[in-house]
């Protein structure tokens, strides 16, 4: 029998008792398994709630990975572009730290058998994206980067000894002793009602994705919806910079949930925004019109929608046929959903894209929690500051990943695990508990919630009242049960600090307070407990 007390007190197990044998890895995209690589040859165990290569946000993207290879470009100019995008908050010893390290992990990916895409010669093809003043965007066939780094990644994991993947088990809650994050508390995915199972650990990393599936419309896998930051406030971890999210200006607008991308490297190569009037908008905004930091054009295209508009990404002058060849993977989606985009027009909106907030971290990957250290779209690195630079974020994963395995090799010896026995993957099971959750109400409300009172542009009126609504959902839900626990905190989190942030910036729009203010040029950092008070006064 199990005892778990919820809000970061202690935990206590009594049986179900498993132990990681080396570190402990909740989470399998690319910061998960990037970082158990480092470790190699001391001993992992990788928590995946699906099969190695489903359900991660990595093998979604379609850009690539920032880094100043090309030449007459440098790290330093890399690091300018990431702080001007940032808007004014992003850490300048982060972004010049991060980009110095960028060809190093593009050697690695590399070497693990990743094929980016390359010249005659030999040298990478440079892809461009928005407010990036250099080619410098490392990608595989145009639009398949994610998963094309997946695949090496997931095959050289599974040739590497030192690594145990345990599939079909999805992380509920970190357990805590004496203030130190000791290992997990889980549960087979599709089983809701045995005794959570304890994996014991002396090292536990956070590499579990951001949370735009609390959206209505995302981009994002489904099973993405802020676990990773809802389990570690709820053990008392320290968040910064929840209000931030960032929205893609051009996910296609099928109807789709999640919504497929329309890839910015598309707009790179000069494709351009149109209403169903055929105007042209993003020059009269801003000077890089379409090739603006994303929160421009993701508002833009907004207000085109809210004032009774569509939007279309019109490739065809630039492309043409080229974009079936060059960009596969979006000529797929359109394909699926009837589109022409040789001879048509894509149909585009705003969605749910990437977290800039998360668990604060240190340079090492450190929380604030002794035992736990956090690293992807998880973590807050400063890297961000208030609006992502497009494909900084693999960049992130990979180089975080590398530190914490640094910081942590020194904590595990080389020893040989011992199998996890009666845990696998049921896929009909597993897709049956994923659909289940996702059509109930109280899930649907919430995204409702989120996409109409916390999205793309806020207000003080509509976040109290999303506050006072998700207190609601909590307060009524049938069943509140940990998963369901971490998606409200992630979702008060993120209402309670934009409540808070009483000015625009980057990712975060206020109506009310239109303009950046000088003041607010810091970093959020917040504790459920804070974020549970300003909801109590909404």
């Amino acid at each position: 029998m199990a005892l778990i007390r919820e809000l970061g007190e202690t935990m206590t197990i009594f049986d179900n008792t498993l132990d990681a044998d080396g570190a402990l890895i909740v989470g399998a995209g690319l910061a998960g398994l990037f970082t158990a690589l480092k470790l190699a040859p001391r001993p992992v165990t990788v928590l995946s709630p699906k099969p190695l290569g489903m359900g991660a946000s990595s093998a979604w993207a379609q850009g690539g990975v920032a880094a100043a290879i090309g030449q007459g470009d440098s790290p330093r100019a890399h690091a300018h572009d990431t702080e001007m995008a940032g808007a004014g908050i992003v850490d300048h010893g982060t972004a010049e730290g991060v980009t110095a390290e960028a060809v190093a992990r593009i050697e690695d990916l590399a070497r693990w058998g990743t094929p980016f895409d390359r010249d005659d010669f030999g040298n990478f093809e440079l892809g461009r994206e928005a407010a990036h003043s250099a080619n410098r965007i490392v990608k595989v066939e145009g639009d398949r980067a994610g998963w094309a780094i997946m695949q090496a990644i997931i095959a050289e994991v599974r040739r590497t000894p030192s690594i145990r993947v345990v599939e079909g088990i999805t992380a509920l809650s970190l357990a805590r002793d004496n203030g130190r994050i000791v290992g997990v508390y889980c549960r087979r995915l599709g089983d809701r009602y045995s005794e959570p199972i304890y994996i014991r650990a002396r090292a536990t990393i956070l590499a579990a994705g951001g949370l735009g599936g609390l959206y209505a419309v995302t981009t994002n896998p489904p099973g993405v919806r802020g676990h990773a930051m809802g389990m570690a406030a709820r053990a008392g971890a320290i968040i910064a910079d929840p209000e931030f999210v960032q929205f893609h200006p051009t996910a296609i607008a099928t109807g789709a949930d999640p919504a497929p991308l329309a890839t910015e490297a598309l707009r790179g190569e000069g494709a351009i925004l149109l209403n169903d009037l055929g105007e042209r908008f993003m020059p009269a905004i801003h000077p890089d019109a379409e090739l603006a930091p994303r929160d421009i054009v993701a508002r833009a295209n907004f207000r085109q929608i809210q004032s009774g508009r569509r939007v279309f990404l019109d490739t065809r002058e630039v492309l043409g046929a080229d974009i079936l060849t060059r960009f596969p993977t979006v000529s797929k989606y359109c394909h699926d959903a009837g589109i022409d985009p040789v001879n048509g027009v894509i149909p585009v909106t705003p969605a749910a894209h990437f977290h800039m907030g998360g668990v604060k971290v240190d340079e090492r990957g450190r929380s604030s929690l002794p035992g736990l250290w956090v690293c992807g779209e998880a973590s807050c690195t400063g890297l961000h500051g208030a609006n992502r630079l497009a494909s900084n974020s693999l960049l992130e994963a990979v180089v975080y990943g590398a530190r914490i395995a640094v910081d942590i090799g020194g904590l595990e010896p080389a020893r040989e695990l011992t199998p996890f026995k009666g845990i696998e993957w049921d896929d009909a099971e597993g897709n049956k508990a994923e659909e289940v959750l996702r059509n109930t109400i109280a899930v649907q409300e919430l995204r409702r919630i989120m996409s109409d009172l916390v999205g793309v542009e806020r207000d003080a009126e509509g976040l109290k009242t999303a506050l006072r609504q998700i207190a609601h959902l909590e307060a009524t839900a049938e069943q509140v049960t940990s998963a369901y626990l971490n998606m409200t905190t992630s979702a008060t989190l993120v209402a309670a600090a934009a409540l808070k942030r009483t000015e625009s910036r980057g990712g975060h729009f206020r109506l009310d307070y239109p303009e950046p203010n000088e003041n607010w040029e810091l970093h959020t950092e917040m504790t459920l407990g804070e974020a549970l008070a300003i909801r109590a006064g909404a």
